[in-house]
C-alpha cells in the first residue's frame, strides 16, 4: 500500500502530539495551576453564559474560546472588555482585532492581562525605635516603616494570542491559535510559548459542537529565577442547540472542560488524574436587538447578562455572583465589540 508524503507527514505530526499529550498527563503531578489566569475568560456574552461558550463563538472573542469560531466573520471586528475583581484590587483586561482573509480564512490577535498594580515593597524600609534602617531578615526590632525606602510594582500576567482560522464548508470549519505567556513581578519575569488546536462542527442546522484543546503540545514556562512551570492540556468541549420562538432564538450550551493536572476535590468531577469542569448558560435574543443570558460556572458562580445589538456596534455586560464566598464580592464585566460593516470590508466571497 502507498503513503504519499503528506499523508506520512500528518501521522508523524499527529504521533508528536499524542506523545507530547501522554507525557503532560505522566507530569501531571508535577504542575497545577500554572495557567490560571487564563481561564478567567473573555467577552461580556460569554461570561454571562458562565463560560458555555465553546460552540456558540462565532465573532472576535472565539480567538479565545475556540479560534475555529472566528471563519463566522464577515467583517473585521475589534473588542475591548475591563474587569475589576475582588473588591477592585485585581484588574482584568481584553482586547483583540480580527480581520478576514480571503473568503475562507481570519487572522486574529488577542491580548489579556490580569493584574495587580501598585504594589509597596517593604522590605527595605523597616526602622528600629533609634531611627536605624533593618535588613531585611533582622525585623524583630520593628518600630515603623521609611517611606522614603517603599517603592511600588506591578504583578502582571500576560497572554497574546495570534489566531488563524478557516472554513472546509458550512458545517465544518478548524482554527489555532499560537499563545505566548508573560509573567512579570517585581524583579522576576517569565516567558512561555504555547498552542491550541480547534473545530466547530454544525451536522444541522440548529445543532452546534465545538472543541479547543488548548496547550495542547503542554507550554513551558521559564522564569528569570531558574524556576519551570508548565501549563498541561486543557480539552474544552462545548455544545449548542438554537431554538426560534417568541420572536427571538433561544440558545441553550453546555460546556465541559477536561484537565489532566491531578485536580481532585478542585474539580467538579475526576477519575484519577483527569478532572472535569462544567459551564451551562441560556440565551434569548430578540430578533437581534437585544439579548439576556443566564449561566453557571465551573467555579460556583451564578452569572446574569445582556446585551445590546447597535449598528456596528455591540455592548455586553456580565455579573457574576459568587456563591460561597461572600468576602470576594460580586464582578461586573463590560466589553465592547466594534464591527466594520461596510462594503469595502466584506470578506471577499471569491
Amino acid at each position: 500500500m502507498k503513503v504519499s508524503i503528506r499523508t506520512y507527514l500528518k501521522l508523524v505530526l499527529i504521533f508528536i502530539l499524542c506523545h507530547c499529550f501522554f507525557h503532560s498527563i505522566m507530569a501531571a503531578s508535577k504542575a497545577k495551576y500554572a495557567g490560571e489566569f487564563i481561564s478567567i475568560g473573555v467577552g461580556g456574552r460569554a461570561l454571562g453564559l458562565g463560560g458555555a461558550y465553546a460552540a456558540l463563538a462565532s465573532d472576535i472573542t472565539a480567538g479565545y474560546w475556540n479560534p475555529a469560531g472566528l471563519s463566522s466573520i464577515m467583517y473585521p471586528q475589534v473588542s475591548l472588555m475591563h474587569d475589576e475583581r475582588f473588591a477592585d484590587i485585581v484588574n482584568y483586561d481584553y482586547g483583540a482585532v480580527a480581520i478576514p482573509v480571503g473568503p475562507l480564512s481570519t487572522l486574529a490577535l488577542s491580548v489579556i492581562r490580569l493584574g495587580v498594580d501598585d504594589i509597596p515593597n517593604t522590605q527595605r524600609a523597616g526602622v528600629d525605635a533609634n531611627g536605624n534602617h533593618l535588613p531585611i531578615d533582622q525585623w524583630q526590632n520593628f518600630d515603623h516603616l521609611d517611606p522614603a525606602n517603599i517603592y511600588y510594582f506591578n504583578s502582571a500576567d500576560w497572554a497574546i494570542y495570534v489566531s488563524y482560522a478557516r472554513k472546509v464548508n458550512d458545517q465544518f470549519s478548524y482554527g489555532a491559535n499560537l499563545k505566548i505567556v508573560r509573567r512579570e513581578m517585581d524583579i522576576a519575569s517569565a516567558t512561555g510559548i504555547g498552542f491550541d488546536v480547534a473545530a466547530r462542527y454544525s451536522p444541522y442546522k440548529n445543532l452546534v459542537f465545538g472543541g479547543n484543546f488548548q496547550d495542547v503540545t503542554t507550554t513551558l514556562i521559564a522564569w528569570s529565577t531558574g524556576t519551570e512551570e508548565l501549563i498541561l492540556p486543557t480539552l474544552k468541549l462545548g455544545s449548542a442547540y438554537f431554538i426560534d420562538a417568541l420572536s427571538g432564538r433561544f440558545a441553550p450550551a453546555v460546556d465541559v472542560d477536561v484537565r489532566f493536572e491531578n485536580r481532585k476535590s478542585a474539580s467538579n468531577a475526576h477519575i484519577g488524574a483527569m478532572s472535569f469542569d462544567f459551564h451551562s448558560g441560556l440565551e434569548f435574543d430578540f430578533k437581534n436587538i437585544f439579548a439576556v443570558r443566564v449561566g453557571y460556572s465551573d467555579i460556583g458562580s451564578l452569572n446574569f447578562g445582556a446585551g445590546i445589538h447597535l449598528p456596528k456596534f455591540d455592548i455586553d455586560y456580565s455579573f457574576a455572583k459568587f456563591n460561597n464566598v461572600d468576602q470576594l464580592g460580586n464582578t461586573h464585566r463590560i466589553s465592547l465589540t466594534f464591527i466594520l460593516q461596510a462594503e469595502q470590508f466584506k470578506r471577499n466571497p471569491e
